[in-house]
């Protein structure tokens, strides 16, 4: 089974977010970048069907040098090899056309990823991918299991879960508790060094969005403490400065 794990390169979750040029770009200088945590369940359960099925992993990101590391630590945590679209991410329709040409000339049977990304939360590419190749796509999957080509999945809905089967190829985007992230081992990492990473050019430069500014949340207001026993002065504030009696 051939398996396609596409993750993103994302600002760690503990990061101070700044932005430059009258707030048109995101500033970096100084930010630690991760594997999208949803991608990292993804990762951690394809590494679980690559080694019962003893198929072949790959990962792929849409973005510039300054993703090989992550890309590294994905091939230490697993996977056996690595494609780096170079270019950045310009919006989802843009990475779901590098996604599906690339998945098309691999001809995968399982392509997983987040079920959405950590910076910009669209969670639009899987759906986006599974139109442009034309197979049925699914998130966010909550558990996911391989058995020949049946696909046994549970999948988050309002009020509780759905159970799904379907046959493959297919695209899941990945949720907690499809798997634990794992931890890259020294064997791990060392034989990550000699991993192939292919570094290839965008198919298309084809966009549907564009970001032109962006804001930072409001700071928080002083908070206001009130006696647990003065009822008639909660509700004075609630109605006269918060507004929302």
């Amino acid at each position: 089974m051939k398996i396609l794990v596409c993750i993103t390169h994302v600002p760690d979750t503990t990061s101070k977010i700044q932005f430059t040029a009258d707030n048109t770009k995101f500033d970096s200088t100084g930010v630690q970048y991760i594997i999208g945590p949803y991608d990292d369940y993804a990762l951690a359960r394809a590494v679980e069907l690559r080694d019962q099925a003893s198929g072949k992993l790959t990962v792929l990101n849409v973005g510039e040098a300054d993703s090989d590391p992550t890309l590294r630590k994905a091939l230490a945590i697993g996977a056996d090899e690595a494609i780096r679209v170079n270019s950045a991410p310009k919006d989802s329709y843009f990475v779901a056309q590098q996604i599906a040409h690339y998945a098309k000339e691999g001809a995968y049977d399982l392509i997983l990823m987040g079920r959405e990304s950590i910076d910009f939360n669209g969670g639009m590419v899987h759906g986006m991918v599974g139109e442009l190749l034309g197979i049925p796509s699914f998130s966010p999957v909550m558990k996911l299991d391989v058995d020949g080509s049946s696909v046994k999945m549970a999948r988050e809905i309002e009020g509780g879960k759905e159970m799904l089967e379907a046959s493959l190829p297919l695209i899941a985007g990945c949720q907690e508790p499809i798997a634990e992230w794992k931890i890259p081992n020294m064997r791990g990492i060392m034989s990550a060094r000699t991993k192939p990473l292919t570094v290839v050019e965008p198919v298309s430069q084809d966009t549907q969005a564009e970001a032109s500014k962006y804001e930072l949340p409001p700071a928080k207001g002083a908070v206001k403490l009130v006696d647990k026993d003065n009822v008639a002065e909660l509700v004075r504030l609630l109605k006269n400065e918060a507004k929302v009696l």
